[in-house]
């Protein structure tokens, strides 16, 4: 008989903490989604920048910190800060840097693993930030990596870039490639 009574208790127990789970998850239902957070609508950006990446020189901006064990290059990690301009040309306006690194990450092609925040310094993005992180098949005429965040201005971002090689220098190694920015932001 007192296993009976332990059971029934039991049971009643459970029941009355279901029902005020059930009871507390409708009064958390009835608050305002939290995707909202009060931000207003998300809006598309685009923009288009060259980013300028010069292994040459007494004053680099890409500077290998880690060789490549291999002689494919494979495993090669280089650190960047390299200018973010409004044209193709190393002397036009200067909009921000793109810093990180990128890495050697494939054995069968040319392509990169890229991680770098472009770093907006002046016009209405200044002080923000937006964060690529993806695959660089360097070779392809146009690549595509996601934005996945981004401070200030583009807080909340997420979308994409598309990469261009303009012009590559096989002798010095430097580099300037046009990035077309598209980003969804509040």
């Amino acid at each position: 008989m007192a296993f009976t009574s332990i059971t029934t208790a039991t049971f009643i127990f459970l029941l009355l903490l279901l029902a005020s789970t059930h009871a507390s998850n409708e009064v958390e239902n009835n608050e305002p989604m939290l995707t909202d957070m009060g931000m207003g609508r998300q809006k598309l950006t685009r923009f288009r920048v060259y980013w300028h990446d010069t292994v040459s020189g007494s004053n680099p901006t890409s500077i290998q910190i880690v060789p490549p064990p291999l002689k494919s290059g494979f495993g090669q990690v280089r650190m960047i800060d390299n200018l973010l301009t409004t044209g193709p040309e190393l002397s036009s306006k200067t909009v921000g840097r793109a810093q990180g690194f990128y890495a050697l990450a494939s054995l069968g092609d040319i392509s990169l693993f890229m991680s770098m925040n472009f770093e907006f310094v002046g016009g209405k993005y200044n002080g923000s930030t937006i964060t690529v992180q993806g695959r660089n098949p360097v070779f392809d005429k146009v690549r595509e990596m996601p934005v996945i965040g981004g401070s200030g201005l583009f807080r909340f971002a997420r979308g994409y870039v598309e990469a261009r090689t303009q012009w590559f220098d096989l002798k010095t190694g430097d580099a300037c490639v046009e990035y077309n920015v598209y980003v969804l932001h509040y």
